[in-house]
């Protein structure tokens, strides 16, 4: 089941979305795509691939990129199937979530999720770094705290962002797991996601999406 939905509501869109929550964690698998090309990127394939593809189909989308915000088995373990069904690149996280990557198997044992693999990114990224789809550019914001290498895809024309585990509408991403640091996650929000602006939307990794204006007055761990 997907949920359909443009990132720039107000205006003629420049972009849509789809949304496909996969695995018993139910994690926001994100479709995006440039309205005008229909080139498409995959954030976060954590699993139900052929979910996943079937959503692509409905769609009418081409999609050229997978893109991953970290490496937690709920958003990665999908994305080596999914890179071999589509044939297109994986890029990201950081790489200080490389440890991660290398241990989904391992992860989802733990877990009780079985038929995911590791993975290795075609391209890491950091800081300052830009991928695009189409006509559409995001910068990259390295985010740690919820894992090491955690990254925010921000388009700063549309004012939206895909945050991953790192903020969520009135959380913030836990930090129990390996890699993991409270302090350090609250700073990357304070100092990397609030300057966006309180105008700019977001969708989270996981539940009902936000904008730093809503998580600056209401969220319990930032106010």
């Amino acid at each position: 089941m997907t949920e359909t939905q443009s990132t720039e509501p107000q205006s003629k869109a420049k972009a849509g979305a789809a949304i496909v929550p996969v695995t018993p964690f139910q994690q926001n698998c994100t479709l995006l795509w440039c309205e005008a090309t229909r080139k498409a990127v995959v954030i976060d394939p954590g699993g139900d691939v052929p979910e996943i593809l079937a959503a692509i189909e409905n769609a009418n989308i081409k999609v050229e990129a997978i893109w991953l915000t970290h490496g937690h088995i709920d958003h990665v373990g999908g994305a080596a199937d999914l890179r071999d069904a589509l044939k297109v690149e994986i890029v990201g996280p950081h790489r200080d979530d490389q440890f991660l990557l290398d241990n989904v198997v391992n992860s989802g044992r733990s877990f009780g999720i079985t038929g995911v693999r590791d993975v290795t990114p075609d391209r890491w990224l950091d800081e300052g770094d830009t991928v695009s789809i189409g006509e559409l550019s995001f910068r990259i914001l390295h985010c740690p705290g919820h894992s090491p290498g955690s990254v925010v895809f921000f388009n700063e024309p549309m004012r939206f962002a895909f945050v991953g585990d790192v903020l969520f509408a009135g959380s913030v991403g836990r930090t129990d797991l390996p890699g993991g640091d409270h302090a350090t996650l609250i700073k990357s929000i304070t100092d990397k996601l609030l300057p966006l602006g309180d105008d700019v939307g977001f969708i989270c990794g996981h539940g009902p999406g936000s904008s730093i204006g809503q998580e600056r007055l209401t969220n319990p761990f930032l106010t």
